[in-house]
């Protein structure tokens, strides 16, 4: 995983951190909050590798049980190792898998953002985050003007927390920071709002991130 793409996630949950108003929070506190965005990243970790783990385990327990109670084995004298037995639907089997590299792969990726945020030896996750979140809280009326601006038909208030701040984290790039590719930021954004939002969040954050690059002239 990119050092940017981790900071990205973290400036997200750092996002949804705050309890009060951003003009509020200095640079330490921004820091302070993105070492308890850490821990819950791993915290999350953990949870998910528990739940891989307990689906293992039933899917272990539903093999053996299957074996046992089918017909080749319950006719097996008592004692006797069961024989191997063909399975079941593999539809099945194959749906539980997929759940289980799914949240496998939720695990991996919080712990890379993890490993990027505390171990990066030159520091660049955490003061590309530390960036965002200063060039948002200097800027936040203007990049919340924005996301009113193309939000038509939506109240502001009422939109999803979640996809106003990858909004928020986006745009600041975009106008503020301007140190990536407008593609990357774009897909980045598109990808927070898959892995954390509703399944409508894409197509609502890329019209609104292409109507701000074309009116600002953004390159």
């Amino acid at each position: 995983m990119q050092a940017r793409r981790a900071a990205r996630e973290l400036a997200l949950i750092l996002l949804s951190q705050l309890d009060k108003k951003i003009v509020n929070y200095s640079s330490n506190d921004f820091e302070d909050i993105i070492l308890k965005s850490v821990r819950i990243l791993s915290n999350n970790v953990l949870e998910e590798l528990k739940l891989t783990t307990r689906s293992l385990v039933e899917m272990k327990d539903y093999i053996d049980t299957y074996e046992a109670e089918h017909e080749t084995n319950l006719s097996r004298p008592i004692g006797a190792k069961n024989k191997p037995v063909p399975l079941p639907m593999t539809s099945d089997m194959s749906k539980n898998i997929e759940n289980m590299l799914e949240v496998a792969e939720k695990a991996i990726a919080g712990l890379e953002i993890a490993e990027f945020a505390v171990l990066e030896a030159d520091d660049d996750v955490k003061k590309y985050v530390v960036n965002i979140a200063e060039q948002y809280k200097a800027h936040n009326a203007e990049v919340d003007n924005e996301i009113k601006k193309y939000a038509s038909g939506w109240d502001f208030s009422r939109l999803v927390k979640i996809d106003k701040d990858i909004l928020r984290i986006a745009i600041t790039e975009l106008l503020y920071i301007k140190d990536a590719p407008v593609k990357v930021v774009v897909d980045e954004a598109l990808e927070l709002a898959k892995k954390y939002s509703t399944d409508d969040s894409s197509s609502f954050i890329n019209g609104i991130l292409a109507k701000v690059i074309t009116d600002n002239g953004v390159k």
